[in-house]
């Protein structure tokens, strides 16, 4: 059974700061960097010319720091720094702009660009706490800049000062709002996305990525684990016989049963059809055994009911243990498919692992029988 490439979206989506994920976040800063880099390169030139060269040296500098961003920030192990440098860098900027004796009234149109740039790259608390401080620093500003405006009446002062003030808490709040709706958003796709629609169990895809998780964890902490792969006995009966919505309804109920048995610990999806899953954390081969043995068991003695029919269902289970039975994935699953499908042939409604030794008369059947 092969392994399909599948991007561990909720993980993606848990170690990101904010509601884009990582390589989303990466991309927009890459484009950042590229217009902030060649805009520091013409206000250089323009400064240079409006008399303001050591205005001009700073934009240089900076611009040549964006432009060096460009070609790192896809690969770089400390994005982070690199977004804190450059929004903490900018900001600053934007500042001494606004300070400068010659500024222009628009120049203060990039207070209530803050928010934008920094909830975008940060998320909400850091974007918040980066932003705001400036945000009011540049309304300090401003304020000093209304004052020093000849003609000005104090009506105009007092309507062009609220002007600021109330255009940028509408910013910092409409972007808050709209950071959190975008993340509860992506989280609940991320959850379909993952999510077994019938039984709520996770997906295959789900299931995959959390094995090469937990592979992952198990070499850093020399822990060990079991994988376990389930079928439900005669499905395809069940469907034929009854319908498939009582189909459905066995699926949903084996789901229940496996949810209700295993430990906080452990890991279950539905993999396709009337197969299932399951990961053991922290489980030694045969303890690892009695547990889906006395699942086994609970299946087998579970009384279903739909539509006035009783049913028993009774399901194969196929173990394999991590690292003996191999260390990836790949490996770990075709060592489980392998036991599964060991114990189909040997009769079904059984435990089916490289430890548990089966009698001579299954033997026989395992050796002579049909899948």
């Amino acid at each position: 059974m092969d392994m399909l490439n599948h991007p561990d979206l909720g993980k993606a989506l848990t170690q990101s700061r904010s509601g884009l994920r990582d390589d989303h976040r990466r991309s927009l800063a890459r484009f950042l960097f590229w217009v902030t880099g060649l805009s520091l390169m013409v206000f250089a030139a323009l400064q240079m010319f409006s008399g303001y060269p050591w205005v001009s040296a700073v934009e240089l500098v900076i611009g040549t720091l964006a432009l060096i961003g460009v070609a790192r920030i896809n690969h770089t192990p400390y994005f982070e720094r690199w977004v804190y440098g450059y929004l903490f860098t900018l900001f600053s900027f934007f500042i001494v702009l606004m300070l400068l004796p010659d500024a222009s009234m628009a120049a203060f149109v990039w207070v209530l660009m803050m928010p934008v740039l920094a909830y975008l790259l940060l998320g909400r608390r850091e974007g918040m706490i980066l932003s705001v401080p400036f945000m009011l620093l540049g309304c300090a500003v401003y304020f000093v800049f209304l004052g020093g405006v000849q003609g000005l009446s104090k009506a105009d002062f007092v309507i062009d000062f609220l002007n600021m003030v109330l255009c940028g808490s509408l910013m910092q709040v409409f972007m808050y709002m709209y950071e959190q709706r975008r993340e509860e958003a992506e989280q609940r796709l991320i959850e379909v996305a993952q999510t077994d629609a019938l039984t709520g169990l996770a997906n295959r895809g789900n299931f995959q990525s959390t094995l090469i998780r937990t592979i992952a964890e198990s070499e850093r902490s020399s822990s060990v684990f079991a994988l376990v792969m389930m079928d439900i006995d005669h499905f395809k009966v069940i469907n034929d016989t009854h319908g498939h919505e009582t189909g459905d309804y066995v699926l949903q109920e084996i789901g229940q049963c496996l949810q209700e048995r295993l430990r906080g610990t452990d890991f279950v999806g539905r993999l396709g059809g009337e197969e299932f899953g399951l990961i053991l954390r922290d489980v030694k081969p045969k303890a690892a055994y009695e547990l889906i043995e006395e699942l086994r068991t609970r299946i087998a003695a579970r009384k279903l009911r739909f539509a006035n029919v009783d049913l028993s269902v009774t399901a194969t289970f196929g173990l394999a243990q991590w690292p003996e039975d191999g260390r990836t994935a790949d490996l770990l699953f075709s060592a489980a498919d392998q036991q599964l499908y060991r114990g189909k042939r040997a009769g079904r409604n059984q435990v089916a692992s490289p430890t548990k030794v089966l009698s001579p008369q299954i033997k026989d059947v395992a050796a002579g029988g049909k899948g």
